[in-house]
């Protein structure tokens, strides 16, 4: 062979190599991702105390049908994988081990219920399992420097008891409240986030403080005894269920306090509705999700994407539902997490990418509330306004506030 030609066999050889090394480098995968698909898993309450939520599992996995229709993300379909766990922290346990080490899911997704999804938080953080936009409010979430793998989605239990804090101090300086709350750390989290504003004041203006279990089949009784404290504040912190349950005891009771519901049961649908519209009127919370049955937005851009969504893959769906918006956000923010990633689907790189989201707004927020999140800040949505229940919808009122700073 003429060794001239040595050379030019070397630098092809090695221009090959870095060529096929360039190739790999581009794409870099962890379980649960090939070049065609890839694999999320969710737990969902499709049965049990809280299976009123199960509809947000069916509207992520309608969603996701929606984009493997247009193509997939970067050219790869969803595979989306939920079960059932029926609100039990055992049975959740059961369900986000099978998903890792059987179905060999990339991520868990928006998987519901502050109990059950702390049952898992730290086997999930040990695997270096995204526990991604967990469907719960509680701030143990935002805890980058201890859970790495874990963030949340929508504003903290936390932040928005403040809200509703700020909300009593003003208009009820003398307030005599009572706090009805669920015995775990969803409840626990609205008592935190109200004392921190109420401070010393607390114990003069809690005259009190009842919490129930969610096995009980009916919580009248509790409504009973916070009636006969004299309360003229009641601060209710229940999953729908139980939400509508308080409703019409209040009413029935003839009890008129000013009524501060939670923002996970503030659904018209599931909540409203079956509690009896009359008894909810005048029902105080604080949103960040625009109502899907209210005419103010039909001419609303996003809904208009939301409601081609659900005529074509949720057809006859109660669009009054505030799940069903919830979820379609939910889903939307997932997958511009992995249009993020690109090809560098890794399991870190995901985190990553979900703690680089920078002023993302999905369709179905209220205009002005934006979702960012840092390296230090796994709190995605911070921003809420009040509003009231008043003729069968929610009406906004008042400012963005910034559940962060309370401003």
């Amino acid at each position: 062979m003429n060794n001239k030609k040595l050379p030019l066999l070397a630098a092809a050889a090695a221009f090959t190599l870095l060529a096929s090394q360039s190739a790999f480098a581009q794409k870099k995968y962890d379980p649960g991702v090939t070049d065609t698909e890839i694999k999320i898993g969710n737990v969902e309450a499709y049965s049990g105390p809280a299976s009123a939520y199960g509809i947000i599992g069916k509207t992520e996995d309608a969603y996701f049908k929606m984009i493997n229709d247009n193509g997939g993300v970067n050219g790869r379909k969803i595979k989306f994988i939920s079960y059932d766990d029926g609100y039990s922290p055992p049975k959740t346990v059961e369900q986000v081990r099978k998903l890792i080490e059987s179905d060999e899911v990339f991520l868990n997704f928006n998987a519901l219920g502050t109990p059950t999804q702390t049952a898992v938080q730290k086997y999930q953080n040990i695997k270096k399992v995204p526990q991604l936009f967990v469907a719960t409010g509680a701030s143990k979430w935002d805890d980058p420097k201890h859970f790495p793998w874990t963030m949340g989605f929508q504003p903290s239990y936390r932040a928005e008891a403040r809200i509703f804090a700020k909300y009593i101090l003003k208009e009820k300086p003398n307030a005599k409240i009572a706090v009805f709350y669920q015995n775990d750390d969803f409840g626990k989290d609205y008592l935190t986030g109200l004392k921190d504003v109420l401070g010393e004041k607390a114990s003069s203006l809690i005259v009190a403080q009842e919490s129930y279990e969610t096995t009980e089949p009916s919580i009248d009784s509790h409504i009973v005894k916070l009636k006969g404290t004299g309360a003229d504040v009641l601060v209710d912190i229940t999953t729908p269920k139980f939400a509508a349950q308080a409703i019409k005891e209040v009413a029935a009771l003839q009890w008129k306090p000013m009524h501060l519901l939670t923002d996970v049961s503030i659904s018209i649908g599931a909540v409203m509705k079956p509690a009896g519209l009359d008894a909810s009127e005048g029902i105080l919370s604080a949103g960040y999700l625009k109502d899907a049955s209210d005419p103010q937005w039909k001419d609303d851009a996003g809904m208009k994407k939301f409601m081609t969504f659900v005529q074509k893959y949720m057809p006859g769906a109660n669009i009054a539902d505030a799940n069903i918006v919830y979820g379609y956000a939910a889903a939307q923010t997932m997958v511009q997490v992995l249009k993020q990633c690109g090809n560098e689907l890794t399991r870190a790189n995901v985190m990553k990418q979900a703690a680089s989201l920078k002023d993302f707004e999905p369709d179905t927020l209220i205009p002005g509330v934006k979702i960012n999140t840092s390296p230090t800040d796994f709190a995605p949505i911070e921003q809420l306004k009040m509003m009231r229940f008043t003729n069968g919808k929610w009406d906004l009122f008042g400012d963005i506030i910034s559940a962060e700073t309370g401003k």
